[in-house]
């Protein structure tokens, strides 16, 4: 059997409480099914930095929606 659920995957550089991020996911609210992993604070200009010096963490905020202690790229691995 396969799930032929569309999922989508969305991150920023700009944090989980941004509003260009709240847009976006209220925009494809409906259309698939939804994942938010972004920074938990703003990240600029940090698009591929790893974080290597430290364990990362994430919080989940709402359902499918998580805010980490890293950097975009962190998210998104």
């Amino acid at each position: 059997m396969t799930d032929d659920t569309t999922r989508i995957l969305v991150t920023n550089d700009d944090g989980y409480t941004a509003d260009g991020i709240t847009a976006l996911l209220g925009a494809l609210d409906g259309l698939a099914e939804v994942w938010m992993v972004a920074p938990d604070r703003e990240q600029s200009a940090m698009s591929h930095a790893l974080t290597l010096d430290r364990p990362l963490r994430a919080r989940e905020v709402s359902p499918r929606h998580f805010a980490v202690n890293g950097t975009p790229t962190d998210c998104v691995a």
